[in-house]
């Protein structure tokens, strides 16, 4: 069995490669930081223009504000070094 520990480094370190995902995580982890993500995921999910899948996949990340605080650390951390 895989520590869940790597498998969370491994998705961290997949946002940090991509940087369109990169930017989105770091932009709804500032609207978590601020109280404002709320508003963000209604937003999304009244959206008639995007995608099941590409919503699905935002609304995910949204609704798991710790991940996105951990991801911000993480990819700030980790900037400097790639």
């Amino acid at each position: 069995m895989v520590d869940p520990r790597l498998q969370d480094l491994e998705s961290l370190e997949a946002i940090n490669q991509d940087e369109a995902t990169r930017q989105i995580v770091l932009r709804m982890a500032g609207l978590a930081r601020g109280g404002r993500l709320p508003g963000f995921i209604a937003a999304v999910d009244s959206d008639g223009d995007l995608d099941d899948e590409t919503k699905e996949t935002v609304l995910e990340l949204a609704r798991n504000e710790s991940f996105l605080l951990v991801a911000e650390d993480y990819l700030l951390a980790t900037r400097y070094l790639h």
